[in-house]
């Protein structure tokens, strides 16, 4: 009950203005920031080998979110939220970074944001299993409807069958989904940005031993690019576009905040082309807008 209420109580409150516009600029930079996350790998990957990259990347974001738990003093999570977090951790910190970071060795950043533009509605259909909801009718049309443009996309853009990229990338939006369902779970009895942030640190005893010994494996030759692409998906996209988020969807809630993210990958198409000079299909825009308005269905269906 006494959860029950509390999950409630918010509602009754109107937000102000300024917190509502403030939220918006939040969740705005948090999806811009998961924007440039492909993007980043590619740059990453031109002085790291895939290993190496995301090993690093966790190693360092977990150092930056380590560094905000001991500041804050955030006491440790109980014992009973462990087993989430560790889902949160094998799906966020390193199957989706590791599955997507493999697919951009020989895919495109803007084959890869449509194939994962799917991410919301696979997060929305293992949300459903897992919480035992039951969603209309509408809700399944739209997601199977999205599911069916970005395989066609992916069929037509490999020549007729799936390539070992399409199927890393399809992976990832498993582990991925799962992450986030577990992650919005426990988003309800802790705040947002500290499930990451211990999920993160829940796998540096692991990560650090894995970045020494991929380090002595793969060769390392940095860049300009390299280094700023490690930088900015250790920090920028796996922690600190993760905190602002998730602030401005508390600030201005959960459906408002999802129409935002409707744009990523949309988004991550114009940072193909302006940071890495890829050339567009016409096919790439146009799945990436189907898969728009098949979300903007489910989002509606779900109320």
């Amino acid at each position: 009950m006494r959860v029950q209420s509390s999950a409630t109580a918010p509602t009754a409150i109107a937000v102000p203005a300024p917190t509502r516009t403030f939220g918006t600029v939040q969740a705005a930079l948090g999806v811009a920031a998961f924007s440039l996350t492909f993007p980043a790998t590619a740059w990453g990957l031109e002085g790291f080998g895939p290993w190496s990259l995301v090993a690093v990347r966790s190693v360092l974001a977990a150092l930056v979110a380590g560094g905000c738990l001991l500041a804050l003093r955030v006491p440790m999570p109980g014992r009973r939220h462990w087993p989430g977090l560790a889902v949160v951790a094998a799906g966020v910190v390193v199957g989706f970074p590791l599955l997507t970071t493999l697919a951009l060795q020989t895919s495109t950043t803007a084959h890869a944001a449509v194939v994962v533009g799917l991410l919301p509605l696979t997060t929305a259909l293992l949300s459903a299993l897992r919480m035992g909801t039951r969603p209309s009718r509408t809700f399944w049309t739209a997601a199977l409807a999205g599911a069916a443009a970005v395989v066609a996309f992916t069929v037509q853009q490999s020549g007729g069958a799936l390539t070992t990229a399409d199927l890393y990338l399809f992976a990832a939006l498993l582990v991925c989904a799962a992450g986030y369902t577990e992650g919005g779970r426990l988003a309800g009895v802790m705040p947002g940005w500290q499930v990451i942030a211990w999920a993160l640190v829940l796998c540096l005893p692991f990560s650090v031993p894995a970045a020494a010994l991929a380090l002595s494996y793969e060769p390392v030759h940095l860049t300009a690019h390299s280094v700023t692409g490690l930088l900015w998906v250790a920090a920028g996209s796996q922690f600190v576009g993760l905190v602002v988020w998730y602030r401005g969807m508390a600030a201005i809630g959960i459906p408002k905040a999802s129409q935002l993210q409707l744009a990523q990958p949309l988004l991550t198409l114009v940072w193909s082309v302006l940071l890495l000079g890829e050339h567009l299909t016409v096919a790439a825009p146009l799945t990436a807008a189907a898969v728009l308005v098949c979300i903007a269905v489910t989002q509606r269906a779900r109320g």
